[in-house]
């Protein structure tokens, strides 16, 4: 490997996962701009749908379920009203997981490229990636952001919560390897409507990492039922497979602690794997471009959206009494009220549903 390339990627990772601006992080309040400067909204119509990630100049990551006809706005802190950092670019190309199961949520993921770079400011830069060899243990703390529930997005933590766990809390069977949950389990914090395709970040040293993409969960904030993410240290090798220049950084998260998930049970969970191995592997790499545009998402279950009018909000509560799962991107309700309701703030992480 020749100085200069060296010096190339020497360069690449000390800016993934930085956030100049983000001097401290509190919990449940507004995030002054910049605190988050690898998330992005992606608008369908000039209206918030779902969030995403910057994880290089010209890729932004985000789930599978979200896609249709997008804008993607970056630097952005308010969904209304001015937004002197924001970047819009349209996008060129939306790859999906080519395993992407819409069925049971798993390979909730998708990659998109935007119609020209964007440059770096303090206010736009990448995330870091979990590199395949990354752990997070029970108790791990996270943060999620996006313009969820509130029309705003939101600053709170919630700690990352076992795969062994979580499949007995949503069902044993749910949840996969390429998912990973997070959530209180007295309830009360969570991701939500809105939210889908955002990250879910970690701090390791002074690198924010990201260990999730927010997929789905059983209504929101609910006791014992925490929120389920796409595990992105499974999908490294099929994001290396599709953005050939300018590689997204990848740093392998390590926790501290013992795994006390590995000990957890209940019937008819099967009893832990023991790995032989070292490595984890990647998700299989697609055999085709699987690049896909424009897909349907529609289905009865998917009401996570912004503006909650009273219908929404009834529709909802019915979804959650059924126990139905519920994905959390935006589903704009185009009736008399639409485009008024709740009122218009500033980037939160957490975004809670009451």
């Amino acid at each position: 490997m020749n100085k200069q390339l060296l010096l190339i990627l020497a360069c690449h990772f000390t800016v993934c996962g930085i956030a100049p601006m983000n001097t401290r992080i509190v919990g449940g309040e507004d995030a002054p701009p910049g605190s988050w400067p690898w998330q992005v909204s992606l608008q369908r119509f000039g209206s918030h749908v779902c969030g995403g990630s910057l994880i290089n100049r010209e890729w932004v990551m985000s789930a599978a379920h979200c896609f249709s006809r997008w804008m993607i706005s970056l630097g952005r802190e308010n969904l209304e009203g001015r937004n002197p950092n924001e970047v819009s670019r349209n996008v060129s190309r939306i790859i999906l997981h080519p395993r992407y199961d819409r069925r049971r949520n798993d390979n909730d993921i998708a990659l998109l490229r935007l119609s020209s770079p964007v440059t770096f400011t303090d206010y736009i830069r990448p995330v870091c990636l979990a590199a395949s060899e990354s752990v997070f243990n029970n108790g791990t703390d996270s943060w999620v952001t996006g313009w969820g529930f509130l029309y705003v997005p939101y600053s709170g933590g919630v700690p990352v919560l076992g795969n062994r766990q979580c499949n007995c809390l949503n069902g044993v069977g749910r949840i996969t390897d390429n998912m990973i949950c997070a959530g209180v389990l007295a309830g009360g914090k969570d991701s939500c409507q809105g939210d889908s395709g955002g990250p879910m970040v970690s701090k390791q040293d002074s690198t924010w990492v990201q260990s999730g993409i927010v997929s789905f969960g059983f209504g929101c904030a609910r006791p014992n039922l925490p929120g389920v993410y796409s595990r992105v240290s499974r999908f490294q090798q099929w994001i290396n497979s599709h953005i050939r220049s300018d590689k997204p950084g990848f740093v392998q998260f390590t926790s501290t602690g013992p795994d006390v998930d590995s000990n957890y049970t209940c019937p008819g969970l099967p009893p832990p794997v023991t790995m032989t191995t070292t490595k984890t592997p990647a998700s299989r790499p697609p055999t085709s471009t699987g690049t896909t545009e424009s897909p349907p998402t529609t289905s009865s279950a998917k009401c996570k959206y912004h503006k909650c009018n009273i219908l929404c909000k009834l529709l909802l509560n019915l979804l959650e009494l059924h126990g139905d799962v519920v994905m959390r991107e935006n589903l704009t309700y185009l009736g008399p009220n639409a485009g008024h309701g709740l009122s218009v703030g500033s980037l939160h992480v957490l975004p809670m549903c009451t």
